[in-house]
């Protein structure tokens, strides 16, 4: 099967602060209760200010959701804004086998000592955790989650929790043709593939790395084994590859892709500047005077995606619009670090570390309490642009696209 010809035809998006205030519930439907060993756990976990702060919440401003009343989600998994957050991205690892510009600085990372990396097993035990508050999509980030040795066992094992409705995973294609039916087979529903440029040249240019052309392979060998769509996740950068929109969108001609066009956003060392940013509306303007009928489609709520299709096309397109019009209202999704850091904002720099929370053997009901509080604290909104791109963070790379 061929998707497109000649040499036109990058890669991978992937694309702590202590804790003010704790719920009190035992659990999402239960009645008001003392949380055993709270203050113990807090002191030892997240150190003398987390127990403090736990010590002032009243629990008042999550009353709401408790109430001693049945609920339909988690009240530990819902915020004071009332967003239920049932979406969650584990990053698999830190590693990376191209190093694309916006995600990565110039001059390398700092990788996390392997030790301090989560186990497989506590990857499952926190996904099943959050399954259990009703978490139903877990997708699988990195780094680049496909050069995890443990990968197909980890979908497996998680293909097993009652209650997961979803596996997904954002990868840069690179190993993908080798490992995609051992995926397909252990219970991966959705792919997301990462591509930047149709052209190898520029693709070796913005991932510094070669391997166009195994990523190629990868969204055929995706279409082959019956995923539909295809999710290809595309960053636009000013003076990089924004004439290259319509070859992306042409792509959906006659294949069964969504392509996704993503706004630059900054992340430590990837050099953001506003002017390099190509805003949504620029790209649906100028993808409009070659379609002028483009049709926008319906989503889901909580979808980051804005989706259009070309009339009678097969596939369709999307744009993440994280920078000119933000989706914070609507955010259902928590994220943890490879090195087993909760992050409930993409942009964020609070982070609590479940990781050491485990290893000091804490209850389940503490660990869902100390969750709770850190969903519970979550901002309303991300900061603006430019004060995100002045703000002390992580990498891309060491969050998890």
């Amino acid at each position: 099967m061929v998707l497109w010809g000649g040499s036109r035809c990058a890669p991978l998006l992937r694309v702590v602060s202590r804790l003010d205030r704790f719920p009190r519930a035992s659990s999402c439907g239960g009645s008001e209760a003392p949380v055993r060993g709270e203050a113990s756990l807090a002191r030892e976990a997240a150190g003398g200010a987390a127990a403090a702060a736990a010590q002032e919440l009243t629990g008042t401003e999550r009353k709401p959701f408790f109430n001693g009343q049945h609920l339909p989600f988690s009240a530990f998994l819902t915020d004071s804004f009332g967003r239920q957050h049932n979406y969650l991205r584990i990053s698999l690892t830190e590693k990376c086998n191209l190093r694309c510009q916006y995600c990565m600085p110039e001059e390398g990372v700092q990788l996390t000592p392997k030790s301090d990396l989560l186990t497989t097993k506590e990857i499952i035990t926190l996904s099943k955790l959050f399954v259990k508050e009703g978490v139903d999509k877990i997708r699988l980030t990195g780094g680049e989650p496909l050069i995890r040795p443990d990968v197909v066992n980890i979908v497996g094992e998680l293909r097993k929790l009652e209650g997961l409705k979803t596996i997904a995973i954002t990868t840069n294609g690179i190993n993908l043709t080798k490992q995609l039916p051992r995926l397909k087979e252990a219970g991966l529903d959705v792919l997301n593939i990462s591509l930047d440029t149709l052209i190898p040249a520029k693709f070796e240019f913005i991932a510094r790395r070669k391997g166009f052309h195994k990523v190629m392979e990868g969204i055929h060998k995706a279409i082959d084994l019956g995923y539909n769509p295809v999710k290809v996740n595309c960053v636009v950068m000013r003076g990089l590859n924004e004439d290259e929109l319509l070859d992306f969108v042409e792509l959906t001609q006659k294949q069964p892709l969504e392509i996704r066009f993503i706004e630059y956003m900054p992340f430590d060392g990837n050099k953001w500047n506003f002017k390099k940013m190509v805003s949504f509306q620029e790209m649906l303007d100028t993808i409009k005077q070659r379609w002028p009928d483009l049709e926008k489609l319906p989503s889901e709520s909580s979808s980051t995606s804005k989706a259009y299709m070309v009339p009678h096309f097969q596939g369709q397109i999307g744009f993440i619009t994280s920078m000119s019009e933000h989706f914070c209202g609507s955010c259902n999704r928590l994220r943890i670090t490879a090195d087993g850091n909760l992050k409930v904002c993409l942009f964020g720099n609070s982070e609590v570390s479940l990781r050491d929370l485990l290893r000091s053997e804490a209850s389940e009901e503490d660990l869902v309490q100390i969750i709770g509080a850190a969903v519970g604290r979550k901002k309303k909104q991300h900061a603006g642009m430019f004060n995100i791109s002045q703000m002390k963070n992580r990498p891309m790379i060491l969050i998890g696209g």
